[in-house]
């Protein structure tokens, strides 16, 4: 039998380097290997606890993420595609599991703090954000995935999804999938910094490089990276460590004799940070020119796209809907036959 994985993506705008590196690479190579069952879901529901004002840019970028995932060489004959608001069991499983959580041990959850901290909530939180690993509990357990690929930011996440199934377990019986998280080998990968040296790629703080970007706008954003302020002359000594240029290398270079021979000339001194910009271009077009040739077939064929989701939705209702009626059950809530 077939494990199974799952993994979604918030439709708040279209995916970058970040999202591609810490999870979308990973679900083509699983995809690919044959060897699971795959789900993979746009989560315009999460997408709406922090744009309940603004329901158009969630609108606007649900299919925007799906197109992300098919230009990067999601198979939909292999993968089961669709959108969260369409899988309303996983709302009732929300319901359930929020029973077994404590306000307090939500506000412990460090990736929460650090998204309420990135939008400046303070003390209007809404209660939709707050229970983000609960929902994440939901869209886990409705297909019963075994794994989860996750970059590290997310690991918190995961671990309070696995406190949820264990305590679920532990008053109703065995009746939930624990799930694995995944992170990428490459640790690079698990964490891509922004283009300005802040610690996170992210949409909101405007610091990214898209997948659907244009090439010259990738070499514009690759031109103006921040690199180490240090290094003021080409023959200063460079730091690598905290250099988001040589971090993208690592995480995106194929050719790793090169990047290890120009990490250590950098590092001794003779190498300015325009070449080292210039080649990183190079490498980010070998990944970015096929996603948009891949992309540019789909946003002229939006009804393909929309078959795929909605056969997904259907494909994706009917697992959750057996999840569901095994949770009623458990917990027994099941009053009529």
């Amino acid at each position: 039998m077939k494990e199974v994985v799952v993994t979604g993506d918030r439709p708040t705008g279209c995916l970058h380097l970040g999202h591609y590196v810490g999870s979308l690479r990973n679900r083509v190579l699983m995809q690919n290997e044959g060897k699971y069952d795959m789900y993979i879901f746009s989560a315009d529901m999460q997408g709406l606890t922090d744009n309940a004002k603004n329901t158009q840019k969630i609108r606007e970028n649900v299919l925007e993420v799906i197109k992300d995932n098919l230009s990067v060489g999601i198979d939909p004959d292999k993968v089961t595609i669709f959108v969260q608001s369409g899988v309303p069991e996983l709302t009732e499983l929300t319901t359930f599991y929020a029973n077994l959580v404590t306000l307090s041990r939500l506000k412990r959850n460090p990736t929460v703090k650090e998204e309420i901290k990135q939008r400046g909530f303070e003390e209007s939180i809404p209660v939709g954000f707050m229970m983000y690993p609960i929902s994440q509990a939901a869209d886990v357990t409705a297909f019963d995935a075994n794994i989860v690929p996750v970059g590290d930011d997310q690991l918190p996440i995961m671990e309070q999804v696995n406190e949820i199934v264990d305590s679920f377990n532990k008053l109703y019986g065995e009746t939930l999938v624990r799930p694995k998280a995944v992170v990428p080998n490459n640790k690079s990968s698990r964490r891509l910094p922004g283009t300005d040296g802040k610690a996170k790629m992210s949409k909101s703080l405007n610091n990214c490089i898209y997948l659907s970007d244009d090439s010259e706008t990738v070499k514009k954003k690759v031109m103006s990276m921040f690199t180490d302020p240090n290094h003021l002359k080409v023959e200063d000594p460079g730091n690598t460590k905290d250099n988001p240029v040589f971090i993208y290398l690592d995480a995106f270079a194929k050719d790793r004799e090169k990047f290890e021979e120009m990490k250590a000339h950098y590092e001794r001194g003779g190498l300015g940070d325009r070449a080292c910009k210039e080649y990183l271009y190079e490498v980010l077009e070998e990944t970015l020119k096929p996603i948009r040739e891949r992309r540019a077939y789909y946003d002229a064929h939006p009804e393909i796209v929309e078959e795929i989701v909605r056969k997904g939705t259907l494909k994706a209702r009917k697992k959750a809907g057996e999840v569901l009626k095994r949770v009623r059950k458990a917990v027994g809530v099941e009053y009529f036959n």
